[in-house]
């Protein structure tokens, strides 16, 4: 199987010159490319676009700094946009899982810029790496490859970071499970409350989120087009990258140890699209990364052989008891622990939610019975599997 393995690069003032060049070329066929796609009634080839836009393009005055950079990122950036219309018209069709893609849109200079080699155009070497009419850049080699790239991606982020993302083949690792199951529910201030009593926080974003907010306030003062105004982006890109990184390597790092010590990972589907319209905790739901802790699961899951389920938003964990199954209704945030009325056993809400999460996506409990609503659970059912499955 494929992935990807990123590395931070540190190009001279000349490599970085080169690189901005190269940028803005592959940024200028991609929105020709784009152009003309919008304009034909029918998607035109990739071939037919690359004549126009790179070829042709190269014999006109007014293009004819295309031909100083390499032609290789230009071919890819074609290509690139014809599996973007294919995502795009797979998602309408529903071949695509996951969420609706949207269409390919125009590059802009200020946003994040890539631009891809194939083998033709880059070489390994022991501390650096050659890039096409580029030359050596300096590398940071945070861990070997484990085997020989196909591609490599030049990535530029809004905070002028620079990285390589080499795409290589790796091998599927399999190995035993210390648990069988477990299911996890979300949070806000604890992120993640396991079946197995355990708990992870939420990394501290407060501080750096008051530095955001004050150098976002001071960015909207500037005047635009000002170099105040440029220098001051860059600082609330570099802030938000900041965030960013910490919310990433906590992700990864709870995201692995959940797939490596679980056969079945069970999670919940949150409606975070309705969650985020509450104005009081939308910044915080919107920086907690649910969604992108559940997709790392799913894919580490697929990667070691795991099985990875995600139960329906309707179950009702927070509102069952995990001892006998009675069903005391909804409950108020605010409540965050409960005893039960009729075994009279007293449960931490996000515990008990988390243990009920874990016997829906085993398949213990909770039958669905499409009934007014889309899923409803009927407690006579809960009961008899219960007492069937003690």
């Amino acid at each position: 199987m494929k992935a990807r393995h990123s590395y931070r690069i540190y190009p001279t003032l000349g490599q970085r010159k080169s690189l901005a060049r190269l940028f803005g070329c592959v940024r200028v066929v991609w929105n020709d490319a784009l152009g003309l796609c919008r304009q034909s009634e029918k998607l035109p080839k990739n071939s037919d676009l690359q004549k126009i836009c790179i070829t042709q393009a190269k014999k006109a005055e007014e293009r004819e700094w295309l031909g100083e950079v390499s032609a290789i990122p230009l071919q890819q950036s074609v290509a690139d946009l014809g599996v973007a219309f294919k995502n795009f018209f797979s998602s309408r069709q529903g071949e695509r899982k996951g969420l609706k893609v949207n269409p390919p849109r125009f590059k802009r200079k200020t946003n994040r810029q890539t631009a891809r080699f194939t083998r033709g155009g880059f070489k390994l070497k022991a501390a650096k790496v050659y890039l096409a009419k580029i030359g050596e850049v300096k590398t940071k080699w945070s861990r070997p490859l484990p085997s020989e790239p196909s591609s490599v991606t030049v990535i530029k982020d809004c905070a002028d970071r620079y990285f390589l993302s080499f795409v290589v083949e790796v091998e599927r690792k399999i190995h035993p499970a210390k648990n069988p199951s477990i299911g996890i529910d979300l949070g806000l201030k604890t992120f993640a409350c396991c079946s197995n009593a355990e708990k992870m926080d939420s990394p501290d974003y407060s501080r750096d989120i008051r530095k955001l907010k004050r150098a976002q306030r001071r960015l909207a003062k500037r005047q635009k087009g000002s170099k105040r105004r440029g220098r001051m982006r860059l600082k609330v890109a570099k802030l938000n990258a900041k965030i960013r990184d910490k919310r990433k390597d906590f992700l990864h790092k709870l995201s692995t140890k959940v797939v490596d010590e679980n056969q079945i990972i069970a999670l919940e589907d949150l409606n975070v699209g309705g969650m985020v319209k509450n104005r009081k905790l939308a910044r915080a739901i919107s920086q907690a990364g649910w969604r992108e802790f559940r997709s790392l699961c799913e894919a580490k899951a697929d990667k070691h052989n795991r099985d990875f389920r995600v139960i329906s938003r309707w179950e009702p964990t927070s509102q069952v008891c995990s001892e006998c199954g009675y069903r005391w209704g909804k409950l108020d945030l605010s409540i965050r622990t409960i005893v039960c009325v009729n075994c009279g056993v007293e449960h931490d809400r996000d515990d008990n939610a988390s243990t009920n999460i874990e016997r829906v996506g085993v398949g213990h409990t909770h039958y669905y019975k499409r009934t007014g609503s889309a899923c409803k659970t009927s407690y006579e059912a809960v009961h008899d599997e219960l007492s069937t499955h003690p």
